[in-house]
């Protein structure tokens, strides 16, 4: 009865071992890359520079893990679903914006200097009247449930080595304009989701460019909606 224990045993190994080799390769990628066609996938493949054929491929999985887990989005599986999409569509309207964020007169031009912010967009820039003075830059402003608040600001206290009590991180060249919100840099990806508790997140060189260029007592507007909140 042992004998025949074992040799059932060695048969199942001997059985196990061939089909470990073969799946192997095929199961390590199903747990990293997924080759299931995504809603937006034609979008992402021209977003990507990929060829448009509306069909997941392994180097369009690749690519699209690439830009995921470069942007902190997960799961980071090269899935062409709607967050990643969202991500490179406010990417797009960024790049449309060029040199004239203000095109469409939204932001108050007429109090000297002000930092504008745009929800929408994703977007912050400053000016001085009608003239552009910095930007535009991409930021990272509230999540769905702590979304900034939008209207007519101003900077009432800055503290360039500021630590937050509330989330206990470190919120470099904080420019407060309203009630704990606040302009500060974080190393954290402007298209990280789901978004900050409130203060508009900058890239270290932009709110360092803003801590110089904005003192207590400058206009800060804040309109439109952030995708997805």
């Amino acid at each position: 009865m042992r004998r025949r224990r074992t040799g059932v045993v060695l048969s199942l190994t001997g059985l196990l071992v061939p089909l470990t080799a073969v799946l192997g390769s095929g199961t390590a990628q199903a747990a990293s890359c997924t080759l299931s066609t995504g809603p937006h996938q034609k979008q992402v493949e021209q977003f990507l520079g990929r060829p448009v054929d509306g069909r997941q491929s392994p180097a369009d999985c690749r690519a699209i893990r690439a830009f995921q887990a470069k942007h902190g989005i997960t799961p980071t599986i090269g899935y062409a679903g709607p967050l990643t999409w969202r991500t490179m569509n406010t990417m797009l309207a960024q790049r449309a914006a060029g040199q004239n964020p203000n095109k469409a007169g939204t932001c108050p031009t007429n109090k000297g200097r002000i930092a504008c912010v745009d929800l929408t967009r994703q977007l912050s820039w400053i000016q001085d009247g009608a003239r552009l003075k910095y930007g535009p830059v991409p930021v990272r402003t509230g999540k769905d449930g702590t979304e900034t608040r939008t209207g007519a600001k101003k900077i009432y206290w800055r503290n360039i080595d500021h630590w937050s009590t509330i989330y206990h991180v470190s919120m470099p060249y904080s420019q407060f304009f309203d009630g704990g919100q606040a302009f500060h840099s974080t190393t954290k990806s402007m298209y990280n989701p789901p978004g900050s508790g409130g203060c508009v997140n900058m890239r270290p060189a932009d709110a360092k460019a803003y801590w110089n260029l904005l003192k207590n007592g400058d206009d800060v507007y804040v309109y439109g909606r952030k995708p997805g909140t």
